[in-house]
């Protein structure tokens, strides 16, 4: 685990936006961010580290904005539905950030197959093409195609389950 110091250095800027994103004004985005440091360093302990710790923090960081929205609802008269529009507001932008991040894991992990399963997975997933289609830009049969782009699945698995036991 790295220092906490380095942690915030690194990652406040992100769990701010993030706040920034979800409230929509500053001051409460920078006392939340720096609420989220201070129960990130408490519960340290509770980082299991099957996910980034950007993730972490941003999840500690939405659940205190919960915690503020119900805090402002009893202070405030707000109807129910602005809170769940808020909420639900909250879980896309979460979301996209997760989406994001396992985006990229994976394209980083298409890296290491061989081109023609790299390309075969691409067309598959990012031209969204069927395996019909992917057999004839390859010159290859609908059957090579899908047998190629299960076993990259596979292999993609694989390096991932390895990765996690070292």
């Amino acid at each position: 685990m790295q220092n906490i110091e380095e942690v915030y250095k690194q990652y406040s800027n992100t769990v701010y936006k993030y706040l920034f994103c979800l409230t929509g004004k500053e001051e409460i985005a920078e006392d939340l961010t720096q609420e989220t440091f201070a129960i990130a360093i408490k519960q340290i302990n509770k980082f299991r580290g099957d996910c980034k710790i950007s993730v972490w923090l941003c999840q500690i960081a939405k659940h205190l904005w919960y915690k503020e929205l119900k805090k402002s609802k009893k202070n405030k008269n707000i109807s129910i539905n602005d809170l769940n529009e808020e909420i639900e507001e909250a879980q896309t932008t979460e979301d996209i950030i997760c989406e994001k991040e396992e985006k990229l894991k994976l394209f980083k992990d298409m890296q290491k197959l061989d081109e023609q399963s790299k390309e075969v997975m691409y067309l598959r997933m990012v031209g969204n093409l069927n395996f019909i289609e992917i057999g004839e830009i390859l010159g290859k049969t609908p059957n090579w195609a899908r047998v190629t782009f299960y076993r990259a699945k596979q292999k993609i698995r694989e390096v991932n389950k390895n990765g996690k036991k070292n």
